[in-house]
């Protein structure tokens, strides 16, 4: 593992109809949803570590803080983006930050634990896996 506070990640997408709280299920309102978000910045903090992680390894998730502070209706570009800030062993703290041309979006904290994968997978029942 060569993981290290710093090691960053930042994606760039827009807001299309599957992302909609409207299509999800999360609301009412034709704009993007708040799982979405977290999704994403999810995928951002995968991004930032991939290719630091030890052979085997994987990364799961653990404990997220969300503020979802603005509304990005469809076609709306929204940049997330993640940063590695602290390292605690095998525990990541991550950053993170959505904008889109002109507003923060949204922002919080993502928790993830570096895990072997397949004694990972090995703890799960087998009606679990896919």
């Amino acid at each position: 593992m060569t993981l290290a506070p710093g090691l960053r990640s930042s994606l760039l997408i827009m807001v299309e109809r599957e992302d909609l709280a409207t299509k999800i299920g999360s609301g009412d309102v034709p704009v993007l949803a708040t799982p979405r978000l977290l999704a994403l910045a999810e995928m951002a903090t995968v991004q930032a570590v991939r290719d630091h992680l030890g052979a085997g390894e994987t990364s799961v998730g653990t404990k997220v803080e969300l503020d979802h502070l603005a509304a990005s209706p469809v076609g709306a570009h929204v940049e997330i983006s993640a940063e590695l800030t602290a390292v605690d062993g095998r525990r990541l703290v991550f950053g993170f930050t959505a904008r889109d041309r002109t507003t923060l979006v949204g922002k919080g904290t993502i928790e993830r634990v570096v895990v072997d994968r397949e004694k990972f997978l090995g703890r799960l029942a087998p009606t679990d896996t896919v």
